[in-house]
């Protein structure tokens, strides 16, 4: 009989000419359990300046993002150099290809999805969600963007909410961090 999955996240991000924000739920389900209901899946990095937010395996996430701020030293806190960095080395080496796991980083200047696959987009509208309820929340960011005069913290905020509405696997306890 096959293990449960675990499921474990909805991750949001926006940024906008005033601002940028990014935010996560705290649900960790396994199977059709809910195991842990206020997990953190946002980390400050490069003294605050950048955030990053995971989705996937989080074991496989913390390497990541270990790698990522050391890429972000090594490129003296470039974003975009650092997530190509990553990319290129999660791409080819043997151990990182089979980590489970995608990263949201956020800086003022820069928002970035980056793959296993080896894969750094750079989306067109200033916004990204990853996760399971990851659709939900990425449209209703979009909607509240185009719609509303809310901030980048409000957008990600409502927008998380609503997902936790729809998406089994994502709660209300919400995680905000904001980049002014």
């Amino acid at each position: 009989m096959p293990l449960p999955r675990i499921r474990a996240t909805t991750i949001l991000a926006v940024r906008t000419p005033t601002g940028a924000a990014i935010g996560g739920d705290g649900q960790v389900t396994l199977g059709n359990v809910v195991m842990k209901h206020d997990a953190k899946k946002i980390r400050k990095l490069y003294d605050g300046k950048v955030v990053a937010g995971f989705a996937g395996a989080a074991a496989d996430a913390f390497s990541l993002l270990e790698r990522f701020e050391t890429k972000l030293r090594d490129h003296q806190g470039s974003v975009p150099k650092a997530a190509t960095e990553l990319a290129k080395e999660w791409r080819t080496d043997r151990v990182l290809r089979r980590l489970e796991a995608m990263l949201i980083v956020l800086d003022r200047d820069n928002l970035l999805l980056l793959s296993g696959t080896g894969d750094v987009i750079q989306p067109t509208d200033n916004v990204l969600a990853i996760g399971s309820g990851g659709p939900y929340a990425l449209a209703a960011a979009r909607a509240l963007m185009a719609h509303t005069p809310m901030k980048p913290a409000e957008v990600v905020r409502h927008g998380l909410e609503i997902a936790g509405d729809i998406c089994i696997y994502t709660n209300r306890s919400i995680e905000v961090v904001e980049l002014t």
